[in-house]
């Protein structure tokens, strides 16, 4: 990772932090294949030799380990310095945080466009409500002169009815 630091640090890309867990892992997953067989294990692999050879067998398996995990991770990094693998990661970075900043203001936009719709909503409401008061002020206006209809009938019928007592009389 060094190498890539310190060529990173000299050009205009730098580090995402997608690049830098994507290496970590790499150099885990790395260290824990090559790291696999313990000591015992391996002294097991080789029970048939004796102990000096078994240790000097064991030390070569770790240089061997060593400069193999050494010559991977270089290869690992002169790859992802070859592809870009750095500038890619900061692209798709870039891309994702436009694309939360692109969420959050087509969210925005939907918010006002429900609180609009809502709105309409409420005056449509509204105007429906206020019809139907109109219509029962109109209802009420009709059964008073009715009502007023009726008190007149009963005035007059009750006037025609005293006239009559009076002829009868």
């Amino acid at each position: 990772m060094d190498k890539i630091s310190e060529t990173n640090d000299n050009s205009s890309v730098g580090i995402g932090s997608r690049f830098s867990d994507f290496n970590k892992s790499f150099k885990f997953a790395l260290r824990s294949l090559l790291t696999a067989c313990s000591k015992e294990e391996f002294y097991k692999a080789f029970s048939s030799f004796g102990r000096t050879e078994k240790e000097s067998l064991h030390r070569l398996y770790l240089q061997v380990i060593t400069s193999l995990h050494e010559n991977i991770e270089d290869e690992f990094e002169s790859i992802c310095l070859r592809t870009q693998v750095g500038a890619t990661f900061d692209a798709v970075e870039e891309i994702v945080e436009e694309r939360e900043l692109d969420l959050l203001s087509s969210n925005r936009s939907n918010m006002m466009d429900v609180a609009e719709n809502l709105s309409t909503a409420k005056k449509n409401e509204l105007q429906h409500l206020m019809q139907m008061v109109q219509a029962g002020e109109e209802h009420n206006r009709m059964l008073r002169n009715r009502l007023q209809l009726v008190k007149e009938s009963k005035q007059a019928l009750s006037g025609s009815s005293q006239a009559v007592e009076k002829v009868e009389v």
